[in-house]
């Protein structure tokens, strides 16, 4: 797990399953300096509370970070040899992309295949960087993201392509990661000991 120097783990849930605050918990654990890399962007009243909460509840002594984009590029800035970088979340930074790179204006429905093929393969580039960048640092390394696979499908197009962005995303961090945690109303599975050898 994370707690260890240089690992990476991946932490996964639906929405208020726990994830943040069992990746809070791994890195006070840890003992190591913590990095804590956030991507949420305060677009709206409700979402600035929400980050003014998670900022309010972190330890004093961990330094904060606000990258919506360029994970890799923060890491490489921000963080010393042997910190932990806990990264919450690859769910809005997968958004924050997305919009990025089509546009806010634009019509998500002209965004064609091709360019949604290009953005997967981009997104997973990145990933890619990032636990390279890691790995090069000796940094201990959490991800947390959300499952969002497994409820309705999305009714418009934006909606789909982001969620299979994401499982994308969430697929390549996984095939990297030592560890990978999936949260159920608070409590941790550990994937890839279920996993075993597959």
């Amino acid at each position: 797990m994370a707690t260890e120097s240089g690992a990476i783990t991946l932490i996964l849930g639906g929405a208020r399953s726990g994830k943040s605050a069992w990746a809070e918990q791994l890195a006070i654990r840890s003992r190591r300096p913590v990095v804590f890399l956030a991507t949420a962007t305060a677009g709206d009243a409700e979402m600035t509370a929400r980050i003014a909460a998670h900022q309010a509840a972190r330890p004093a002594g961990w330094r904060t970070v606000e990258e919506p984009l360029s994970l890799a590029s923060a890491a490489r800035q921000h963080a010393n040899p042997g910190d932990l970088l806990l990264i919450d979340c690859l769910t809005l930074w997968v958004g924050n992309v997305v919009l990025d790179r089509i546009g806010k204006e634009r019509d998500p429905d002209l965004v064609t295949l091709d360019e949604w093929t290009r953005l997967e393969g981009e997104l997973r580039a990145a990933v890619d960087e990032l636990i390279e960048t890691a790995r090069a640092a000796n940094l201990s390394l959490i991800l947390v993201s959300n499952e969002v696979g497994m409820g309705v499908v999305p009714a418009f197009p934006l909606g789909r392509h982001y969620r299979d962005l994401l499982g994308q995303v969430n697929r390549a961090a996984a095939s990297r990661a030592d560890s990978v945690i999936l949260m159920i109303a608070g409590l941790p599975v550990d994937l890839r000991r279920l996993a075993g050898d597959l």
